[in-house]
C-alpha cells in the first residue's frame, strides 16, 4: 500500500463521515481506516460503502489512540505514507496527489498541513508555534486582551500571510500528512493525551528529526467545531491535556520551545512561493 488514511469518529453523521471518507476515497490506491469510538455500529454501512475498513471500538480510545491502531497498520504494511483525518473534513481530488508530489520531492519533510478554510471559504489559521502556559490560557479566557496584545498574531504565524510555504512548528490534527518511515522513528500519538494537544506533541517529535510544513498549494473544507468552547465537559479534557502537555515537555521553562518558536519566526523571511503550477489562492472560494 502506498497511502494510508484514518479517521475517527464518535457519534458523527453518517453524511459526515460518508463526505469525508469520500474526499479520501478519490485518490486512488489509498488504504482507508475508520476507527468508530461511538457506543453503536451505526457508521459500518458507511465504512463498507467506501470500501474503508471498519474498527469499532466502544471502549473510546480516544483521539490518538484510535489512531495509533492504523498508524501500527500502516507502517507494519510498509505504506510510504499516512494520512490522520478529522470527520469533519472535505476536500477534492487533487489534495493528496498535490501533498505527495511536494513530500516525494522533499524528503526532509516528515509532516505536511494544507491550506485550511472554514466552509464559508475564510482561512483557519492553523498554523501555531510550540505554546506557552499564557498563550493557552490568556487566549482562551481572555481572547480581546489576546488580539490585543498582537501576541495572536504571532502564536499564530498570522504575519507570514499564510500565502507561502513555511515550516510551522505545531500543524493542525485536522489534516496530518505524514512520512511513515519518520512517523516510525518519532512514534505514533502519545496516548496519554484522550484528546487535544495530541497533535501539538507530535507535531514537535517529528520535528525533532524531520521538517513540519505548511503547504498553501491546495485548500481543505473543515468545519472546526471547537467542541472545548461549547461544553465544559470537553474544556475539562483540554485543560487536563493542557496539564500532561506542559508536565511533559516544561511549563515556563522550555529551551527547546524558545529555540523552535525563534527559528520558525526567523524562517518566515525565506518562505518559500507556490510552485509556479500550483493554484492559486486568490482564486479559491
Amino acid at each position: 500500500m502506498s497511502i494510508s488514511c484514518c479517521v475517527v469518529s464518535y457519534h458523527n453523521p453518517p453524511e459526515e463521515i460518508a463526505e469525508v471518507l469520500r474526499s479520501a476515497s478519490a485518490t486512488p490506491d489509498v488504504a482507508l481506516t475508520l476507527v468508530d469510538n461511538s457506543a453503536n455500529d451505526a457508521l459500518a454501512a458507511v465504512a463498507r460503502r467506501f470500501g474503508a475498513r471498519y474498527v469499532h471500538r466502544p471502549d473510546n480510545l480516544g483521539f490518538g489512540a484510535a489512531h495509533n491502531l492504523a498508524i501500527r497498520e500502516a507502517i507494519a504494511q510498509g505504506a510510504d505514507y499516512h494520512l490522520v483525518l478529522n470527520p469533519d473534513i472535505s476536500f477534492g481530488p487533487e489534495v493528496i496527489p498535490a501533498l505527495r508530489a511536494y513530500m516525494d520531492a522533499h524528503p526532509d519533510i516528515g509532516l505536511i498541513m494544507p491550506d485550511i478554510r472554514y466552509p464559508d471559504g475564510s482561512r483557519q489559521h492553523l498554523c501555531k508555534l510550540l505554546p506557552h502556559p499564557g498563550d493557552l490560557f490568556v487566549r482562551r479566557f481572555l481572547p480581546a486582551l489576546y488580539r490585543l496584545s498582537g501576541r495572536l498574531d504571532t502564536y499564530e504565524m498570522r504575519r507570514s500571510g499564510y500565502d507561502r510555504i513555511m515550516d510551522v512548528p505545531s500543524l493542525s490534527g485536522c489534516f496530518m500528512f505524514l512520512r511513515t518511515s519518520v512517523l516510525k522513528k518519532a512514534g505514533g500519538f502519545d496516548e496519554r493525551f484522550f484528546m487535544y494537544l495530541e497533535d501539538v506533541d507530535l507535531s514537535r517529535r517529528i520535528g525533532q528529526i524531520a521538517r513540519t510544513v505548511y503547504y498553501p498549494g491546495v485548500s481543505i473544507t473543515h468545519a472546526y467545531q471547537k467542541g472545548s468552547y461549547k461544553t465544559s465537559a470537553l474544556l475539562l479534557r483540554h485543560i487536563r491535556s493542557a496539564i500532561r502537555y506542559f508536565n511533559k515537555w516544561g511549563w515556563v521553562s522550555d529551551a527547546e520551545r524558545g529555540a523552535v518558536n525563534r527559528a520558525a519566526l526567523q524562517g518566515l523571511q525565506h518562505a518559500q512561493p507556490l510552485p509556479a503550477d500550483a493554484p492559486s489562492l486568490t482564486n479559491r472560494k
